[in-house]
């Protein structure tokens, strides 16, 4: 007989509206065994919620971006080995690249959600997680002409 294993969902985005909107799936996350990986600031460290807490990077800078980068993709990949999720969901943005990327390249399932701010054209991390995504989700159907294979949600709010 075999035995029905129980889903885990890692919950994954940048900071403030972005953790804002996945902070809304708390419907799906409480059906699940499920953790965050946020990145390290005043607001994500006050969340009480099962969580890893990661290093952002930030583009101005070149240099700092690929060593930030590269720090950031290896405490994502060492959290994406010991937590062994079947589904990441994502709101975006920059900082959930590299565990995204993990999850399509390893045969889990990636959900990500275009942000409820746009309206008429995707971010920079939707248009590359577009293709590598197994549900596309878009919270306005002005997108839909944009992303044709995507599913129009509704707003998360």
């Amino acid at each position: 007989m075999k035995e029905n294993k129980k889903k885990k969902i890692c919950f994954i985005s940048s900071s403030g509206g972005h953790l804002e909107q996945i902070k809304q799936l708390k419907a799906v996350a409480q059906k699940f065994d499920h953790y965050y990986v946020l990145p390290r600031n005043i607001s994500t460290s006050s969340f009480k919620e099962k969580k890893y807490l990661v290093g952002d990077f930030y583009r101005k800078n070149r240099l700092q971006f690929i060593f930030r980068f590269s720090y950031t993709s290896l405490q994502q990949l060492w959290i994406f080995i010991k937590e062994q999720p079947d589904v990441v969901i994502t709101t975006g943005a920059g900082v959930v690249i590299p565990t995204c990327l993990l999850a399509h390249f390893m045969g889990k399932k990636l959900v990500y959600i275009e942000s409820f701010a746009r309206m008429k054209s995707l971010n920079k991390t939707a248009e590359l997680l577009y293709k590598y995504s197994d549900l596309f989700i878009v919270q306005w159907e002005e997108l839909l002409k944009i992303v044709p294979d995507a599913v129009y949600g509704g707003g998360i709010y």
